[in-house]
């Protein structure tokens, strides 16, 4: 499968200059973050992708609305590629706000307040990029599937520091959780 950071927010431009948190709770994409989320679309075009699985967030879904529209593929949202809660972007939006925002998706299998309310363990992270690759490895069609998702479950499976618009390819038959490169702390870059 295909891991793909979510493009860049105001939340990652200004963490990024200052190192402090805007305050800013789910963030949707920049100008830059739709243009890397185009260009993550150019590049996947000769993956061979043929479904998106992406995280619930907005930046997550805008990023999946712009490559799903170019590579005429569906999209499907799974809160377990979701983002380790730890800075404010990591608050989300209810799911009938995103329902209300993306009608022709399913949100029936994300709750109504989906996001923890405080910071999530590491432990708790781990178990739920696990239960993922697990998930991903008993499908078919795996190979097929890119993951638009974030810094901290990028981390976890891979060890890479991935920038916005990154995007690597794993197999979940094999991914060990965490990574063995893998010193997660609060991600410098959410």
């Amino acid at each position: 499968m295909i891991l793909l950071r979510h493009g860049q927010t105001v939340f990652n431009a200004v963490f990024t200059e200052t190192r402090i948190d805007p305050g800013v709770a789910d963030p949707c994409l920049t100008g830059l973050g739709r243009d890397q989320a185009r260009a993550a679309a150019d590049a996947l075009a000769a993956e061979g992708v043929r479904r998106i699985v992406a995280s619930p967030y907005l930046r997550a879904l805008e990023t999946a609305e712009i490559v799903a529209a170019a590579l005429d593929v569906p999209v499907s949202v799974d809160v377990r590629v979701r983002e380790r809660m730890a800075f404010s972007c990591d608050v989300g939006s209810p799911r009938s706000a995103l329902a209300a925002r993306w009608p022709g998706w399913r949100f029936d299998a994300v709750e109504e307040m989906w996001w923890p309310e405080s910071e999530e363990p590491l432990d708790s992270l781990f178990a739920r990029c696990g239960a993922f690759c697990a998930a991903m490895a008993a499908e078919d069609d795996w190979r097929d599937v890119a993951v638009i998702t974030h810094w901290g479950v990028i981390r976890a499976l891979t060890g890479v520091r991935a920038p916005n618009g990154a995007h690597l390819r794993i197999d979940p038959c094999t991914a060990s959780v965490p990574h063995p490169g893998c010193t997660l702390v609060p991600s410098p870059d959410p």
